[in-house]
């Protein structure tokens, strides 16, 4: 049985899995999902239909012996999945969750023995558009879901890494921050002063730095908490909350300049460059697993 299927193609909406050469196509184009969240879909796609357990998946790619975070190993697996497929948890097209117990793959497979056709190389319809099934010349509106469409890098572009290293680099991150509006409200005389020789009106720079480290600290002792305790939820509302922080974090990113006369303007312009990426690593650290994902993922 096991190396019948190992010879099959499973066909699923736009989506083509090759069991053989271990391929995942969209459309007859290569779609990155490697390792472990790909065995994970083959077995789903093998049992259509039916519960995949978490037992299961653990015994058949981490079996005993194996030291590994699973809940976190295996919710990051999942989230690749989705990420690649377009798929929600909360709304799902493809895997469904059946919570504490595992998942489920609800749509239609069509299996096919042997081997794959070879990669197409004709060009990819207009975005937006979708080659509808049994109706190869007719185009049907995509339903792209947000995360598709935007310009960021997805989870499934990320590298894999360790969930201590992942949780420390988000955790300093966020220290650093909360380092930044601390030491500007407890010198906050000498920051009006050094303003002063910079900028015509200091006072609006000072009520703007004032403003935006109040509702910095909470936000900051939020993510630090959440993190530390590995409350779940964090992977999904971030993307939300990257809207209000992007702003905020690139706004304090002119910090360096607020020590002009230890470190002068090129260290200066040199830490601003390097603290303009910081919230895009922010939300890289999330995608990789720092934060803890919803309890029904």
């Amino acid at each position: 049985m096991e190396e019948s299927l190992q010879k099959k193609l499973f066909r699923f909406g736009v989506f083509e899995a090759d069991a053989r050469t271990g391929e995942l196509r969209k459309q007859g184009r290569l779609v990155p999902l490697p390792g472990q969240p790909f065995d994970i879909l083959m077995m789903l796609l093998e049992q259509p239909g039916e519960l995949v357990s978490r037992t299961q998946i653990r015994e058949r790619l981490w079996p005993d012996g194996t030291f590994v975070d699973f809940d976190h190993s295996l919710n990051t697996a999942m989230n690749k999945i989705r990420d690649v497929l377009g798929d929600s948890a909360s709304s799902p097209r493809f895997i469904e969750t059946l919570a504490r117990r595992g998942y489920r793959f609800i749509a239609q497979v069509q299996i096919d023995p042997g081997v794959s056709a070879p990669i197409s190389v004709e060009p990819l319809p207009p975005t937006g558009c979708v080659v509808q099934t049994g109706s190869p010349s007719v185009l049907a509106p995509e339903t792209v879901p947000p995360v598709a469409q935007t310009l960021l890098t997805g989870s499934h572009e990320l590298p894999q890494a360790s969930h201590s290293l992942v949780k420390t680099l988000f955790l300093l991150l966020q220290v650093m921050y909360l380092c930044f509006y601390l030491i500007s409200l407890a010198r906050l005389h000498a920051v009006e002063e050094i303003l002063a020789t910079t900028v015509s009106r200091p006072i609006w720079v000072v009520v703007a730095l004032i403003i935006t480290a109040v509702v910095g600290i909470p936000v900051r002792l939020y993510l630090i908490s959440t993190v530390a305790f590995r409350a779940p939820g964090l992977r999904e509302k971030f993307p939300r909350l990257f809207t209000v922080i992007f702003p905020l974090d690139e706004l304090w990113a002119l910090a360096p300049f607020l020590l002009l006369p230890q470190i002068g303007y090129g260290l200066a312009l040199g830490l601003t460059a390097i603290l303009l990426y910081a919230p895009f690593a922010q939300r890289s650290l999330v995608l990789m697993g720092a934060g803890t994902p919803a309890r029904t993922v």
